[in-house]
């Protein structure tokens, strides 16, 4: 079996996220298994891809180089309906500076003031790729549906999280649509476009893992 995997992220909280959705899948990885990209020193390449698709391949082709190892690598953002799809690709940055939750939050959250509740649907995509050394390249896809809120609620997850309430998700109570922040680590990997991505990876990965 390979030694390691490359996980094209400098996320920890991504690598804890990906193990939990591959256990589930019936993959455990050993310990050592999994490695970030962080870990190993692998650069960080520009995402110039125009899709989610796109970008995830450009992160795993860079991270199999650098290492010889063979690469995962996701990209993932929010889809606004009403704004066409927005922020997309660029859901990391909307605000401007890479990576800031709560500016990308505020913004997104005041572009739909005035939206009203019916047309406030969206989702969370995610193209998750694996790249091996002799060539291969496999994509997966997933998405979670729901509906964005009018103010943030849950301190669990990442990125917009707090704002989407999936519509798998089971209601809190009273009836209260729960959002991806409020759900339990397992019940949000079970309906997350990430961990539908991945499981569908997952078998992929274990073949390659096999040798």
């Amino acid at each position: 079996m390979t030694a390691r995997i490359v996980l094209a992220t400098h996320n920890t909280k991504k690598v804890g996220e990906l193990r939990a959705i591959l256990a589930a899948a019936g993959l455990v990885l050993p310990d050592g298994g999994l490695v970030t990209s962080g870990e190993v020193g692998a650069p960080e390449p520009v995402e110039d891809g125009v899709t989610f698709a796109e970008n995830a391949l450009i992160k795993a082709r860079a991270v199999c180089a650098a290492t010889g190892l063979p690469a995962v690598a996701d990209d993932s953002g929010l889809a606004v309906d009403v704004l066409g799809g927005a922020p997309g690709i660029f859901s990391a940055r909307w605000a401007g500076k890479h990576g800031d939750d709560l500016a990308n939050l505020e913004l997104l959250l005041g572009q739909l003031g005035d939206v009203r509740p019916e047309h406030r649907q969206a989702g969370f995509v995610c193209a998750a790729a694996l790249v091996t050394p002799d060539g291969r390249e496999e994509v997966r896809t997933g998405e979670m549906r729901g509906v964005l809120e009018t103010a943030p609620r849950g301190t669990n997850g990442f990125g917009y999280d707090p704002i989407l309430a999936p519509d798998e998700a089971a209601p809190g109570a009273g009836g209260r649509l729960r959002t991806a922040a409020e759900l339990d680590p397992e019940e949000k990997n079970a309906i997350s476009h990430r961990g539908k991505a991945f499981r569908a990876l997952a078998p992929v990965i274990l073949e390659v893992l096999r040798g």
